[in-house]
């Protein structure tokens, strides 16, 4: 008797059929240039004429006055090399030394004076009364003029010989003279034109005085906290950002005072030297005397001298400067 033995079943039990589903698809490959590279191409071509006015208008005049800042350079010949000269000139020129303290004397006295007068109309202002939108548009419309050239002629105008500011000071047996004239009013003048510009620091104080929390002010007023105790207390450190950021915007402007000093001192500085300003001064050397080279020296003075009191400023915020959250 013969057996047959299937090897199809046979196989079919010693090997596993192997059971393979359908492929897995494949990641989709993302081109180079894709989406991405599309947005970044439109993020730098919306940049570029930023960019061009950064490196045309603003990089490239400060390296090449840099440059020039070591050379001796009169406009009309090329520049020629002098190295550190014109920067030991300029601490052994009677002039310059004049015109910094002329400037530190402004920058001390009339930017406190000009964020006082600020922030006071500024508190009578958070009232709320009637005409109030006239009052902050009248109040803010002098620093929309800004320290344009008319401005300075009728300050010249209203402060020379004669002028109404004289004439008012002798109706109330004043005897000024003209201010303009006196080296002892110059400097009260421009500061006094400075004060009387004080919307955009206004402004600003509003804003923030609107953002503190009314409920400080009515713990103060259960604790029976006058209107002196809750300035110093409440509104005063709750307005300290508010406060730093026009201290130093104020500051850096004050150090770049010029249309009005060259208009009302006829570009001399006079008289007697209490008008000569730095930049006044600056433009002198540059575009008086030809000496562009010395100028520019004075331009770094100036960037350095601002740097380092910024510096100050932001290092000494952490002492004075409270902000939300903060423990302190």
């Amino acid at each position: 008797m013969t057996m047959t033995i299937d090897t199809s079943v046979a196989g079919a039990t010693d090997v596993a059929p192997a059971t393979a589903g359908p492929p897995a698809p494949k990641p989709p490959h993302r081109r180079r240039g894709g989406v991405a590279g599309h947005e970044n191409r439109a993020g730098y071509t919306f940049l570029l004429p930023w960019l061009l006015g950064f490196f045309l208008l603003t990089a490239g005049p400060m390296v090449a006055s840099l440059y020039l800042s070591f050379t001796t350079y009169n406009l009309f010949e090329p520049p020629e090399w002098v190295g550190l000269q014109n920067y030991q000139q300029l601490f052994t020129d009677p002039r310059f030394l004049q015109s910094a303290q002329v400037t530190l004397v402004y920058v001390i006295v009339g930017t406190p004076i000009k964020l006082a007068a600020a922030l006071g109309v500024a508190l009578l202002l958070n009232n709320s009364r009637r005409g109030q939108g006239f009052y902050r548009s009248a109040f803010y419309a002098p620093s929309l003029i800004g320290a344009s050239v008319s401005i300075a002629i009728v300050w010249r105008a209203m402060f020379i010989d004669d002028g109404i500011v004289d004439r008012i000071g002798q109706a109330l047996g004043l005897d000024w003279g003209g201010w303009v004239g006196n080296p002892d009013y110059t400097m009260p003048m421009f500061i006094l034109l400075a004060t009387w510009q004080f919307g955009a620091p206004m402004v600003i104080f509003l804003a923030g005085l609107k953002d503190i929390p009314q409920e400080l002010y009515e713990a103060a007023d259960v604790d029976g906290a006058g209107r002196w105790r809750r300035f110093w207390n409440i509104t005063l450190p709750m307005l300290s950002p508010v406060l730093f950021f026009n201290l130093l915007l104020e500051t850096i402007n004050a150090f770049q005072v010029f249309a009005s000093a060259y208009i009302i001192s006829d570009g001399t500085g006079g008289p007697a030297g209490s008008s000569l300003f730095y930049t006044l001064y600056m433009y002198t050397k540059g575009f008086v005397d030809l000496r562009m080279g010395y100028a520019s020296a004075m331009a770094w003075i100036l960037l350095i001298v601002v740097g380092i009191i910024t510096l100050i400023f932001f290092r000494s915020s952490k002492l004075w400067v409270h902000y939300g959250g903060d423990a302190r």
